[in-house]
């Protein structure tokens, strides 16, 4: 597997058509890691994956399973029963996101406090530098 300094690019320039970045969107969007570590267990139908997940709109999450499909980490599986049926699940590229994403969380679950100590701090701070 190559070092991180021969993946990313040089002087860290991350332009609009690098690859990198495109990592970096798919996973900035607040829906997108979330929806893809439900599906880390298998298939789910879309009102499992409203429960097993909580908070998300079911708006949001048929925007967010789009866009997880379009961008090749979600396969969409349509059942021709009665009722219809239908359940997303990981493709093998979605498979692939599992690893960084759960370093993300890990890192979360270590550093949270510090973020919200100094989001509290910065709340608090009237702009001006200690000296």
């Amino acid at each position: 597997m190559p070092e991180m300094s021969e993946v990313l690019p040089a002087d860290s320039e991350f332009l609009a058509d690098c690859r990198a970045r495109l990592a970096f969107d798919l996973l900035s969007n607040t829906w997108n890691p979330v929806v893809v570590w439900a599906l880390r267990k298998g298939p789910l139908r879309p009102i499992d994956l409203r429960r097993q997940i909580g908070g998300i709109r079911t708006k949001v999450l048929s925007e967010t399973l789009r866009r997880l499909q379009y961008n090749g980490l979600v396969d969409r599986c349509t059942y021709r029963e009665a009722p219809p049926r239908v359940e997303y699940r990981l493709t093998e590229l979605g498979e692939s996101l599992l690893g960084p994403i759960g370093m993300l969380g890990e890192w979360g679950f270590r550093h949270g406090d510090e973020v919200m100590a100094a989001q509290e701090e910065q709340d608090r701070a009237d702009g001006t530098c200690a000296s």
